[in-house]
């Protein structure tokens, strides 16, 4: 059983025991609805159907418009979109915990066009699921996501890199490129 399994296992006997065992390699994506902006509005995009069958990069942020991840993370997965897609891969998603009109607009500034999905995690079911949860309320950012990558097969993680600092390191697009 993987160690996903086990967690939700153990939180519905009421019993767990380690409340900050984050997503690992070898786990399954938690299945939860995100958001894209489509040309009619908001569409649901279940993370189960976006990983079925495919080989997908995910990269998380803690904000939209955000220093960093607006001059570093996304413009990154941008310049190696290219050489990323040669690995195998399906699809590159960025999740940020804010809404999908956030999210569409930020797609827009950062002229991610069909290159990069960017997904919202608006009520942060991701970063719950997998247990990353960033609680930034004390700056009046609210409870977002840590910064991540991962390289996911079928659903199921092959390659994780959490962050919990606001730098980018080992979550870059370089860094995953690495790693395929």
């Amino acid at each position: 059983m993987s160690r996903a399994a086990t967690r939700r296992s153990d939180v519905l006997l009421g019993h767990l025991k380690d409340k900050t065992m984050a997503i690992s390699v070898g786990d399954k994506l938690p299945s939860v609805t995100l958001y894209k902006m489509g040309s009619d509005g908001p569409e649901a995009v279940s993370t189960d159907d976006y990983c079925a069958g495919r080989k997908v990069v995910i990269f998380g942020v803690p904000g939209a418009f955000t220093p960093t991840c607006s001059a570093q993370h996304v413009p990154g997965f941008m310049q190696n979109a290219d050489a990323i897609k040669a690995k195998g891969v399906d699809a590159i998603a960025c999740v940020s915990v804010n809404d999908a009109f956030v999210m569409g607009a930020w797609a827009k500034d950062q002229g991610t066009g069909e290159t990069i999905d960017m997904l919202a995690d608006g009520s942060g079911e991701l970063a719950k699921g997998m247990d990353i949860e960033l609680d930034l309320a004390a700056r009046g950012l609210g409870v977002r996501g840590k910064r991540f990558a991962l390289v996911a097969e079928d659903g199921v993680v092959k390659h994780l890199a959490l962050q919990d600092g606001g730098e980018l390191t080992t979550s870059s697009a370089e860094e995953t490129l690495k790693a395929l």
